[in-house]
């Protein structure tokens, strides 16, 4: 049937059958890439992908760290980078390609507005990658690494939020205020309840070390127990 077309619509079966026209058509898939070039091209998006995904494990500071976004992250650099390349300049394919992404829907919930950043990232690493634009993906992927890391040191170093539990009598309270206001920087009630068993109070308590604090109010008399526990959310503010 020669109404019957192999992938491009220029190829037929009668074309295949005589070979002349199919090698002609596998001349000039050659000519727009070659194997080199694509196995290239995958190479340095798997390079640009690890080194996202080390990125972001490095100024991950949320609670649940999720090994497999960054398998997530390296995949996307991996699959955008062929789909920009055999789009190339053909409208009607990208067009296409458009028209297949749109019926996908993606269900997963990111909880994390900057997971969403990464993976802006890693497909712009991958669309540079596959147009061949290797000297822009190399200053962009070294760039934002750098920048990423400084900020996530500025922020390892400023004091970490954490909440104090504390089971006490209420004779002990003017010891664990002072206790409070010697040992952390900050600090602010959050919560009081007062039974006949005791006392429960929960304190946000903004400090560098979190090692010493617990001992310290075990130390007070009339403190039964004292629990710290880090004030973060799922996106780790």
């Amino acid at each position: 049937m020669n109404a019957v077309s192999l992938l491009t619509g220029n190829i037929t079966f009668n074309d295949v059958a005589n070979g002349s026209s199919f090698s002609d058509w596998f001349a000039n898939q050659l000519s727009s890439f070659t194997p080199l070039n694509v196995a290239i091209a995958l190479v340095a998006a798997l390079i640009a992908g690890v080194i996202i995904s080390t990125v972001y494990k490095k100024t991950f500071r949320g609670v649940l760290y999720s090994p497999s976004f960054t398998l997530t992250l390296i995949l996307l650099c991996l699959v955008t980078t062929p789909v920009v390349m055999a789009i190339g300049s053909n409208v009607a394919l990208s067009m296409g390609m458009v028209g297949a992404l749109s019926i996908v829907r993606f269900r997963t919930a990111v909880k994390d507005p900057l997971d969403t950043a990464y993976m802006f990232w890693a497909i712009t690493m991958g669309i540079l990658l596959g147009s061949n634009a290797y000297i822009i993906a190399v200053v962009a992927l070294l760039g934002i690494s750098i920048i990423m890391l400084a900020l996530s040191y500025m922020r390892l170093r400023s004091p970490n939020g954490y909440l104090l539990v504390l089971h006490y009598d209420e004779f002990a309270q003017n010891d664990i205020e002072n206790e409070l206001r010697r040992s952390v920087r900050f600090y602010r009630m959050r919560s009081k309840t007062v039974t006949r068993a005791g006392t429960e109070m929960t304190v946000e308590i903004r400090l560098d070390h979190r090692a010493n604090i617990v001992s310290s109010m075990l130390d007070i008399n009339g403190v039964h127990d004292a629990t710290l526990v880090a004030c973060q959310t799922e996106a780790g503010a």
